[in-house]
């Protein structure tokens, strides 16, 4: 059945039948980033709200509300007038992961927040410490297999992509890694190096410099094709697991009801920002790589997100601690 783009508006961002007059800001807005300040996330808002303020014509200020895995950010989000004055760059897990792992949340992201545009995408990548004996992935999975449970991976925390990703890994590969939680990649990735654990699969932006530094082996990237930062290493797909790929990424979200208008104006504005050469080599130099789509592009992606982890999380038996 082919849904039209009317439909799909009128579904996805409840509009009413009037008020479809061109959206102008006549008031500062709020960018929502619902974690701390230097990730690759809270990099791509703040590229992006350069923009949309010159494109806007209203200073955009980028507000980092942390806390709960991202949660609390999300919330405040959905708690706020759909007026065009309060967005939000939601993530994998917060739009997606988050509400199969916490039985409360009290709100639910699909429903209760309108989809404005994809925003960007980033790639996690294998990597190990040098101690590990294995050059290559193959050789990598030749020895979690024949010693089950015998290493451990770091992650930025219970139900973090971080956590979740390695675990499709783990169900993709049939091996057995156990986890060990921290609060953040950083103190993870230091670990790593340290050698307290011996795997990670951490985004390409947070992982870079231990890998060109040497102090810690890419074994495989989990984007659909390489990464331009590591041309040397395979994806899991060469590896033949296909079923492993996985992307983080970013989706700018507004208010559940606002308005037509306002959506398509700001949607517009996100893509025209993302279309520059400039804001993409900014963001590619972050690691992360621009990706723009229409609001019912993004709801139709969420929904296929939210169902992917959704069984990671209940096959893997992912619980936050």
């Amino acid at each position: 059945m082919i849904i039209t783009r009317r439909a799909l508006l009128a579904a996805t961002l409840a509009t009413p039948a009037v008020a479809q007059a061109p959206w102008t800001a006549t008031r500062p807005i709020r960018f929502v980033v619902p974690f701390p300040a230097g990730g690759a996330t809270d990099v791509v808002a703040r590229v992006l709200a350069e923009r949309l303020q010159e494109s806007l014509g209203q200073p955009v200020v980028v507000e980092n509300r942390t806390g709960a895995g991202g949660n609390i950010g999300v919330e405040n989000v959905v708690r706020s007038a759909p007026d065009g004055t309060t967005l939000l760059m939601g993530t994998t897990g917060t739009l997606t992961v988050n509400p199969h792992l916490y039985a409360s949340l009290g709100f639910d992201p699909l429903r209760d927040l309108a989809p404005v545009s994809m925003a960007f995408t980033t790639d996690h990548v294998l990597i190990v410490n040098p101690q590990v004996q294995a050059q290559t992935a193959q050789e990598f999975l030749t020895l979690v297999r024949a010693r089950p449970g015998a290493l451990s991976y770091g992650s930025a925390g219970s139900g973090s992509s971080t956590h979740t990703v390695p675990e499709l890994f783990k169900l993709a590969a049939r091996v057995d890694i156990a986890h060990v939680p921290y609060r953040g990649s950083a103190p993870a990735l230091n670990d790593l190096v340290a050698g307290t654990v011996q795997v990670m699969l951490d985004q390409i932006p947070s992982a870079i410099g231990q890998i060109q530094g040497g102090r810690v082996r890419a074994l495989a990237v989990t984007g659909a094709r390489r990464s331009p930062l590591l041309p040397d290493v395979p994806t899991l797909a060469e590896i033949g697991l296909p079923e492993a790929q996985a992307t983080s990424w970013g989706a700018v979200m507004a208010p559940g009801g606002t308005a037509a208008p306002i959506v398509l104006r700001v949607n517009a504005a996100i893509r025209e920002a993302l279309a520059q050469p400039s804001v993409r080599e900014r963001l590619a130099a972050a690691g992360a790589d621009g990706v723009s789509s229409t609001p019912e592009e993004l709801a139709a992606f969420l929904r296929e997100e939210s169902a992917k982890w959704a069984r990671v999380v209940r096959e893997a038996r992912i619980t936050v601690n």
